[in-house]
């Protein structure tokens, strides 16, 4: 049976980072800080329920900001990588985080609303964030970014891939202009369309929902 696109969204759009307890609304740079390091333990290819189980066992060990990642070192995060089950990706993960943190720290004081506020527009946003260390690609980008949608006013990512093949899917042409059309939350609408692309289409299940 089929739902609208409206009952999708409602479904499946719950943000990422509202599934793991981080309030973005808040804008505090201490729960940016939570949803960037979520974002680079999304980035892989991994399951997502992996990716989330190892967030978990950083925040159980208060290993959340940019001082406790340094702190903690690279045996210590390797550990906690293992411990979350992410060994496949744990020596190069924990390196990355290192580096990244590092960078963070060095060049913006491990502050990500100055990062933010230094960035001319949106492009140049996405550059500096990129600029922190080799790792942080479009994906990690990307997937920061969604979620920052109306917390960061330069926060205006490209959709990826998953979601553009959910939009073609559906015959969405601008997930903006649908947004305001149909009064959907931005944020919620393209997350639901990633887990279309990710969940149904990507391994051919059915749709659940129709044409817009």
């Amino acid at each position: 049976m089929k739902i609208s696109l409206r009952e999708f969204v409602a479904q499946y759009g719950k943000p990422f980072s509202e599934m793991l307890g981080i309030d973005l609304k808040t804008r505090n740079n201490e729960e940016i800080e939570k949803w960037f390091l979520a974002s680079m333990l999304y980035s892989k290819p991994i399951r997502e329920s992996t990716a989330s189980r190892t967030y978990g066992v950083f925040e159980e060990d208060d290993v959340l900001s940019t001082s406790k990642i340094l702190e903690t070192g690279w045996e210590g995060l390797v550990s906690l990588l293992d411990e979350g089950g992410y060994v496949r990706y744990d020596f190069s993960t924990a390196e990355k985080l290192l580096r990244v943190f590092g960078n963070l720290q060095k060049e913006y004081g491990g502050d990500l609303n100055r990062l933010h506020d230094m960035a001319s527009d949106s492009d140049d946003l996405e550059k500096r964030i990129m600029g922190l260390g080799k790792g942080i690609g479009p994906t990690t980008v990307s997937i920061f970014l969604r979620e920052m949608r109306g917390v960061w006013s330069k926060a205006d990512p490209e959709p990826s891939p998953l979601v553009k093949l959910a939009m073609h899917e559906l015959g969405i042409k601008d997930i903006k202009k649908l947004a305001v059309r149909q009064h959907l939350d931005l944020v919620r609408l393209e997350t639901a369309l990633l887990r279309l692309g990710k969940d149904f289409i990507r391994k051919k299940r059915e749709v659940p929902t129709t044409r817009w």
